[in-house]
């Protein structure tokens, strides 16, 4: 389970892109050795290093990177960017950068960043922006010069083809002037198919079929061909599961704020997302259970004491451990012990509703957070958690085993007026239930000195 720093350095040790942690104050805590890939700084001159932002960020680039640096050191939450940074050796490499803020129950517990090199992406875009200026002054000059213009535009189409990316180049009548092979194959074209004069209307339409959203992509559309901007990207999910990104912006002709058309850029990101999604995973989640770990259980906790505070409901804590377990752990060993872990996630997993989110906390201890319910209905949900976990099915050493829980439940804002109490008040009506026999459930009671109401079950 990746509880600590320890644990998220050696997964991200092994990511090809920069991975870094620092400290709520902003100072640079760890880094993995992809810095030195990248910058040829090596971590240890990083960390070593009173100010990381002169070091590392192009000056140009300074004022934006430190201005983003406060907004996430003040509101916290996620974010990303795209900014040049300056190797030891003089040069300049672009990086896309992605931070989110993580949280404990004091606070901030520090900002997560990944950063990956952009910069064969980026080359490539200012590539298509001299493509475009030199098919503006090849239409210019067409006519005096039709030889050289097509041999120019032959040579352009074929630097264009051989790019990841896909181009779409449109006039100020929304018709197609040109595309690229790239974007052919990401929209699934006949290669072979001359689209030169179709509509934009009529070249979207030959592709509806693949998107997921196609009536919101529709509505993109309609919005950047009527801005006279760049717009901003646009993340497309198809039908494939693929994640195409887009960007566009408008062209300028000869004449001064004279629109000529619209030039479009087509990015497959599946995989730059996939990546994405696993380091999130692998930050939040139990790699032996799947359910969610105590890192999430603690921004969750926030995030639902908010909105129950805002709304003025209720939000029930329900926190267990297996009676039992270190023996099972002892004498069958710790591969035993792991059965039983994922037997609970996916026993007592099939009983909570939709809306009420499953955690292990570490070792053998779970909880389970549940918005707008009473303590009825949380009673019922302990004992059916007791029930179901008391009829497991396990056998080790070809015996039948058992193992048991003790449930304790606490009530926000009935029994707590923060995450901390809440927490708190369900490990101590827990530890009354186990005072009263095991495999039983305590409601938090101040009035007990252990807490915890007798069980009718």
């Amino acid at each position: 389970m990746v509880t600590g720093h320890a644990d998220f350095n050696t997964i991200a040790e092994t990511a090809w892109g920069i991975e870094a942690w620092f400290e709520p104050g902003g100072r640079l805590e760890w880094i993995n050795r992809s810095i030195e890939r990248v910058t040829g700084y090596t971590a240890a001159q990083c960390l070593e290093c009173a100010d990381l932002i002169d070091l590392l960020v192009y000056e140009k680039d300074r004022g934006y990177v430190l201005e983003l640096a406060r907004k996430a050191g003040e509101g916290g939450g996620s974010g990303s960017a795209e900014v040049r940074l300056r190797r030891k050796d003089g040069s300049l490499v672009w990086v896309a950068v992605f931070w989110r803020t993580l949280h404990d129950t004091s606070g901030s517990a520090g900002l997560r960043l990944s950063a990956i090199e952009i910069q064969s992406r980026k080359e490539a875009e200012l590539q298509l922006l001299d493509t475009v200026a030199e098919l503006r002054r090849t239409r210019a000059l067409q006519d005096h010069f039709l030889n050289r213009s097509n041999e120019e535009r032959a040579r352009l189409e074929a630097l264009l083809d051989v790019m990841q990316l896909g181009v779409l180049f449109m006039d100020d009548d929304h018709r197609v002037l040109f595309c690229n092979k790239p974007f052919l194959r990401i929209w699934g074209l006949d290669e072979s198919e001359t689209l030169t004069g179709t509509r934009e209307a009529v070249l979207f339409d030959k592709t509806a079929a693949l998107r997921s959203d196609d009536a919101h992509f529709r509505r993109h559309v309609a919005a950047a061909l009527s801005r006279k901007q760049l717009s901003e990207p646009y993340e497309c999910e198809l039908v494939d599961r693929r994640i195409i990104r887009d960007i566009s912006t408008p062209v300028q002709g000869a004449v001064r704020d004279k629109i000529v058309g619209r030039i479009w850029i087509f990015e497959d990101v599946t995989e730059q997302k996939r990546i994405q999604a696993r380091l999130v995973e692998l930050a939040e989640r139990d790699p032996l259970t799947h359910l969610y770990n105590r890192r999430r259980f603690l921004d969750e906790m926030d995030r639902m004491l908010a909105d129950a505070t805002r709304r003025s409901s209720q939000l029930g804590l329900l926190a267990f451990d297996l009676d039992g377990f270190k023996p099972i752990n002892d004498r069958f060993g710790h591969q035993a012990g792991d059965e039983v872990l994922k037997a609970i996630a996916r026993e007592v997993g099939a009983v909570i509703r939709r809306n009420e989110i499953f955690f292990r906390i570490g070792g053998d201890e779970f909880a389970i957070l549940a918005p707008d319910v009473g303590e009825e209905n949380l009673v019922k949900l302990a004992r059916r958690i007791c029930a179901k976990i008391a009829r497991m099915p396990l056998q080790f050493g070809g015996k039948p085993t058992g193992i048991t829980a003790s449930v304790g439940i606490a009530i926000y804002p009935i029994h707590a007026g923060s995450a901390a109490e809440l927490i708190a008040r369900g490990d101590q009506a827990m530890y009354e239930a186990k005072a009263q026999g095991k495999n039983t459930w305590r409601v938090y009671d101040p009035a007990c000195p252990a807490s915890g109401k007798p069980a009718n079950a």
